[in-house]
């Protein structure tokens, strides 16, 4: 569904209450993923209040969430609701949702604040000392210093020696193991120091150190906050209970039903198992696990899955499944397992790291070992070894990436482009193929009534569809408000399941519905309903699923630039392929289950770019190397994306990678800086002849430089 941008858009995320604000088991979570302004909030936050039961209705507009305060049996009420105001909605488990949240970015945040306020403290005490302060004014001073720096240093470097330890235990060297080295070293010779009355203390150098670390590490944090889990927010979609038929019809958790047991689904709720239909008619709605755009057909002796939604029709089904098998939950495991892989990507600062480790080590020690040998001062040779690794402490190297990515994220943001993981940066820079999804990606993802439609025609089946909640029948709707059109009067209107809907006009029988229905011949290759008045020859009513305006022209950019664009859907062969030859896509898969499209993405080689919306493309976004989301996606693929395109629009894909490449380079860049320092500040360490204090200024020194270079991603224009 095509958006555009609005005040509401841009002036808040919701009204009220946050969507993830309370626990509270009366409260209701929808995901809507079709609303986009101030005026959908104010039109579902209207009609859903005023349902009766209904104590409040609140929605986030930036997670496209409504929370509805309200007992749980209101659930389908409410969904009905929502679905006779065009949205689309999904009930959420928002106990399920709560465990997915993420208290790393705030204890960061905790920690970076107190790291600066205690560093700026010591710093303001070592002006008097580095003024000339002498004797026991100097000592005092160092003692305050001392007793600010310890159970700081303590506290904020957490992170750091929590990592060293764990991977000295596993007998492995990682970027941790000299920051922890470092950190520890300056501030145990600085207390050693000022117990025997020495002239020097760096309790400032280990707090500035410890500082600069863990603002590299907050901005690293920052590109991956908007993250959770999109298994956990599929297991959220997943519908919790069932209506189990027996001598006494009974509501069920869906892990009690068990294979050879009868549900009972009624229009328009989420079919919650794997089964096959065993009595009544309706039309299933497999969007969310094909990407199919057009309901389908269900009677007896049909396959249906957990997911997919019941339109028209009361049905019967027999459970074919245990829960834990059910396409939605291999759906799930995938997407899991995925997203394992993914998160076990080496970025440039950790391949740096295992060289840059051990060799700092070893350098520390060697200093220290010489300087011992030449003197027999073991206090001064641990003072210079403190200098060594404080001056290749690696501050900038830390900072080399996420400096960087904190640039490149804040610049694509402000041109529309949400960046979730942290390391979708050096990804998508690598990508060298674009793997589009159609339904709803390249295309609108609703039908659009095509061809020219009398108005006589379009007031009768305007008329009739009111009467029905299918996708056609809204198109039609849609279609005569656009042509201003008032829908015909009729009486007696009736929805038969899989079939259509009639009804009385003028006394005459209308008719809309499937061909085979109207005992006509189907037209292949097109959506279509057709309309019939009493024995008169049906009208056919074509529909077009619209592509994007901009798809042709953002998918001839990426050819030129020589990316190579492929389509790969759910969708009949015979629709994908006309659209793929107006695009200029050569390469084209069809009729591909969820799991079929993982294996296609890992067959195609190379490092590919998965763009699409639906919820069977989440398991192949997280299979692929990178991959993006228009912001109409459900919550489950906005999810499992690396970036969102907030606009909705393609447009901006190509500056995405533009960008992504940009950034890459910005970091080699850093990291030669980093590497430029330490060839002249090492040397000058290692002969003795930089203090601990003037080894933690070059080290600040180097790492503002890198942040500054990190900047100039902002001003850049070449993207």
């Amino acid at each position: 569904m095509s958006v555009a941008a609005c005040p509401g858009c841009v002036s808040g995320t919701g009204s009220g209450l946050d969507a993830e604000a309370t626990s509270d088991a009366r409260y209701l979570s929808f995901s809507v993923p079709t609303i986009h302004c101030a005026g959908c909030i104010a039109k579902i936050e209207k009609n859903v209040g005023s349902c009766r039961g209904v104590r409040s209705a609140r929605v986030n507009l930036s997670q496209k969430r409504l929370l509805v305060d309200a007992d749980v049996g209101l659930r389908d009420e409410i969904l009905a609701r929502l679905a006779g105001l065009g949205y689309e909605a999904y009930p959420l488990d928002r106990t399920v949702l709560e465990k997915g949240k993420d208290p790393e970015a705030r204890a960061l945040l905790v920690r970076l604040a107190v790291a600066g306020f205690a560093m700026m403290n010591v710093m303001l005490l070592s002006v008097s000392i580095w003024s000339g302060a002498e004797g026991e004014t100097r000592n005092f001073l160092h003692w305050i210093s001392a007793a600010i720096t310890l159970p700081t240093v303590v506290f904020t470097s957490a992170p750091f020696w929590h990592s060293a330890l764990s991977a000295l235990r596993k007998a492995r060297l990682n970027m941790d193991v000299p920051i922890t080295l470092a950190i520890f070293l300056a501030t145990g010779m600085s207390l050693f120091e000022t117990w025997v009355g020495g002239h020097d203390a760096y309790f400032d150098a280990a707090l500035s150190l410890t500082f600069f670390l863990l603002l590299g590490r907050y901005l690293n944090h920052r590109t991956r906050m908007a993250a959770r889990s999109a298994a956990v927010e599929l297991a959220a979609m997943e519908a919790k209970t069932a209506l189990r038929m027996g001598a006494t019809n009974q509501q069920v958790p869906i892990e009690d039903l068990k294979i050879g047991d009868v549900v009972l689904v009624q229009p328009g709720m989420s079919i919650p198992v794997d089964g096959t239909v065993i009595n009544g008619e309706s039309d299933i709605d497999k969007a969310l696990l094909t990407g199919e755009s057009l309901p389908e057909k269900a009677d007896l002796g049909t396959d249906v899955f957990a997911g997919t939604r019941n339109l028209t029709g009361p049905l019967q089904i027999r459970v074919t499944k245990p829960i834990e098998n059910s396409v939605l939950r291999r759906i799930g495991e995938l997407v899991s397992l995925a997203e394992t892989a993914k998160s076990q990507y080496t970025g440039l600062a950790e391949r740096a790291a295992e060289i840059y480790a051990p060799v700092v080590h070893i350098l520390a020690f060697a200093t220290f070992l010489g300087w011992y040998l030449l003197g027999g001062d073991i206090r001064h040779s641990l003072n210079i070894a403190v200098s060594v690794l404080i001056i290749t402490c690696p501050c900038a190297l830390g900072l080399a990436v996420p400096a960087v990515m904190t640039a490149a994220v804040s610049r694509l943001f402000r041109a529309g482009v949400l960046i979730k993981d942290g390391t979708a940066i050096e990804r998508l820079a690598e990508v060298d193929n674009i793997v589009f999804d159609k339904t709803g990606t390249l295309t609108r993802g609703e039908p659009v009534l095509s061809g020219e439609i009398s108005a006589d025609v379009l007031t009768v089946a305007a008329g009739l569809a009111q009467g029905s909640a299918h996708p056609l029948s809204r198109a039609i709707l849609q279609a005569a408000t656009l042509r201003g059109i008032e829908p015909a009067s009729l009486t007696g209107i009736t929805e038969l399941p899989g079939k259509g809907v009639e009804g009385n006009f003028q006394g005459r029988t209308a008719r809309l519905g499937r061909a085979g229905w109207l005992g006509v011949e189907a037209v292949a290759g097109t959506m279509q309903t057709w309309l019939q008045l009493d024995a008169e020859a049906p009208v056919c009513l074509r529909f077009a699923d619209v592509l994007r305006p901009e798809a042709e022209t953002v998918v001839r950019q990426l050819a030129e630039r020589g990316f190579k664009p492929a389509l790969l859907t759910g969708d009949r062969q015979d629709v994908a392929r006309p659209l793929a030859d107006q695009l200029g896509i050569v390469s084209v898969l069809a009729d591909v289950l969820p799991e079929q499209k993982v294996t296609a993405i890992q067959e195609r080689g190379g490092r590919t770019l998965m763009v699409g919306d639906g919820l069977n493309d989440a398991a192949a976004m997280g299979a692929a190397h990178a991959s993006m989301a228009p912001a109409t996606a459900i919550d489950a693929t906005r999810t499992a994306a690396d970036c969102i395109l907030l606009g909705n629009s393609l447009s901006e894909i190509p500056h995405t990678l533009a960008m992504a490449r940009m950034a890459r380079r910005r970091i080699l860049e850093n990291f030669a800086i980093a590497a430029g320092y330490n060839l002249i500040a090492v040397p000058i360490a290692v002969l003795g002849y930089a203090s601990p204090l003037a080894a933690a200024i070059a080290m600040s020194s180097s790492s503002i430089l890198v942040s500054l270079n990190a900047l100039r991603l902002l001003r850049d224009k070449t993207s």
